[in-house]
């Protein structure tokens, strides 16, 4: 059987470590796991042309859009996010969509202590921001403030959050540091957009900061808040934890996450 994790650019991915780790550590001998670059417009054609030994596809940016449009159904939570990372072959060749981001975010932001009752500071309002919203939902939090550079990105996070049920206000980017003491403050914008917030903000201790990025760290914002006392949880977290979900939802079989785990670890150790 065959899985892969499809986008643009697609060399830097560490999927096929992690997956390929985790077949390994399951005995599934016969499975493989590689990479496909993959532009968005692309996907619809390379789905269609997959015979019936492909599994699944783990899709990354910038596709996951598309792949909920490819897709024969989708999950709850793929559709009121607006974007799947995941589809799955059925046994009578349609596809399955779903988001693992989601469930990937809630278990690492519950592993980190986030509770019920949470105030949440998002940065950015992307897809990433969408997961991010719909995650927070999920654990329970009072309120989700999304701090972006475009108002009109805000609201059309609205939607989104008014499917997953959390309230959510928009906050300007340059307003951002006003908004650093939340119990969580989630960064989901790309590499060194954050950067000129770390010497602005003013955290508090204890505010669990989640920054999606992972290469390089830390980033700055993550050595502030640090610095400052808090929780801080990378994007390879979610790395694993959204590629734990995917594994199952392609082999069916419960996901060995510590092999996984340390097949990660060598990979960024050794870059």
């Amino acid at each position: 059987m065959k899985a892969a994790v499809v986008g643009r650019p697609i060399a830097h991915s560490l999927s096929p470590v992690i997956h390929n780790a985790g077949y390994a550590a399951a005995g599934l001998t016969g499975w493989s796991y590689t990479r496909i670059e993959c532009a968005a417009d692309e996907l619809a054609g390379l789905v269609a042309g997959l015979g019936p030994e492909w599994a699944g596809l783990s899709v990354t940016m910038p596709g996951k859009e598309a792949a909920l449009a490819v897709a024969g159904e989708a999950s709850p939570v793929a559709a009121a996010v607006g974007a799947a990372n995941t589809l799955v072959r059925r046994p009578d060749g349609t596809w399955y969509a779903d988001n693992t981001d989601v469930a990937g975010m809630v278990d690492v932001l519950t592993a980190a202590g986030c509770a019920t009752g949470a105030t949440v500071t998002v940065l950015g309002a992307g897809g990433t921001a969408r997961a991010a919203v719909a995650a927070a939902a999920r654990i329970g939090a009072a309120e989700v403030t999304v701090v972006a550079r475009r108002p009109e990105a805000v609201r059309e996070l609205g939607s989104t959050a008014e499917a997953v049920g959390v309230p959510l206000v928009g906050a300007p980017w340059d307003g951002a540091p006003a908004h650093a003491r939340a119990d969580l403050v989630v960064s989901t914008v790309p590499r060194g957009v954050a950067d000129p917030l770390a010497d602005n903000f003013d955290w508090r201790p204890g505010t669990v900061f989640f920054d999606v990025v992972y290469d390089p760290w830390p980033t700055p914002l993550a050595a502030a808040a640090v610095a400052a006392g808090c929780r801080v949880v990378s994007g390879l977290d979610l790395l694993l934890a959204q590629a734990v979900g995917q594994f199952e939802h392609f082999t069916g079989v419960s996901a060995p996450r510590e092999a996984m785990r340390a097949a990660l670890a060598e990979a960024r150790a050794a870059a």
